[in-house]
């Protein structure tokens, strides 16, 4: 049974009459009339009564028609579906970020897509398991670290991103112009949580240059906290450098830590099998473009 049978049939019975049918359709008569009659073989049972010139559905005939009108309905309705994601009026991007500050910072980014693109739906789901759920088709698209070559997806390099320290504009280290990560061992610091990258990786840079951070005073797994423990005092802490100015806080100095500085090496990923709608290509673009600070690509 293909869709055309059915338009040729719907035509009939909306004229019953052939020939009407066959001139609203813009073909032969003869044509039609063959291929309902392959229709009806299909079925092995009679849709329309012929009665000389006259014709009338039978039983079949509008238990199929009622079918019939949906099933067209229905092929209408995916075809808008799909248009509409050509056009971008809807569609569901599953975003995932590390749980640190890259949420934060890319909120900005957020908003403007959505102005942008007020129809796509945008899940922004903060992970550190973010290749595996990118490869097990939990997320459309990742945010995250370089890490080791997977022939499963594609990686795009995005930059490399330095650390650097973030103190209170009074503080004693506040008119340095640099540091270096060995004169943080014991300064009074506040820090992301052990286990989030962004703390692993520079507590790992620390134990290459051969000590610990000592003055690790209070952790916590939000960006804004950070911020506003810094600003009230309670210790600096090493971040990547474009979060200050993402955060817009006067009240906060970043010094750039210089000789072995950590970094972090950010890249998209996304299946290399996997479908991509042309609103998860557009975000992925707009992230390619979406200027972050002290980046180096």
């Amino acid at each position: 049974m293909e869709t055309r049978q059915l338009h040729y049939f719907l035509a009939v019975c909306d004229e019953l009459h052939f020939t009407k049918a066959a001139e609203k359709l813009g073909i032969s008569q003869p044509t039609l009339s063959q291929q309902i009659r392959v229709l009806e073989d299909e079925l092995s049972i009679l849709l329309f009564d012929r009665i000389g010139k006259k014709i009338a559905l039978t039983e079949a005939g509008a238990l199929l028609k009622d079918y019939a009108s949906r099933m067209i309905v229905n092929e209408r309705n995916a075809k808008t579906a799909i248009d509409e994601l050509r056009s971008l009026k809807r569609g569901t991007i599953r975003l995932g970020v590390l749980p640190s500050d890259l949420d934060y910072q890319l909120t900005p980014l957020f908003i403007k897509f959505h102005e942008e693109f007020p129809h796509i739906r945008l899940q922004v789901t903060a992970s550190t398991s973010l290749r595996e759920q990118v490869l097990d088709n939990e997320l459309d698209i990742a945010l995250c670290l370089q890490g080791p070559r997977d022939p499963l997806l594609v990686e795009e390099v995005l930059g490399r991103e330095f650390y650097h320290l973030f103190v209170r504009s009074d503080h004693p280290l506040a008119e340095r112009s640099s540091v270096e990560l060995q004169e943080l061992r014991q300064l009074p610091l506040v820090m992301y949580l052990r286990g989030y990258i962004g703390r692993e990786l520079v507590e790992q840079r620390c134990r290459e240059l051969g000590f610990e951070l000592e003055g690790v005073r209070m952790e916590t797994g939000s960006a804004t906290s950070l911020l506003q423990l810094v600003k009230a005092g309670i210790g600096g802490t090493i971040q990547p450098g474009s979060l200050l100015r993402k955060s817009s806080d006067s009240g906060i100095i970043s010094i750039p830590i210089v000789n072995n500085p950590p970094y972090r090496e950010l890249q998209i990923i996304y299946r290399a099998d996997r479908y991509i709608s042309q609103a998860g290509h557009m975000f992925i673009e707009r992230l390619k473009t979406f200027e972050l600070e002290h980046w180096e690509t």
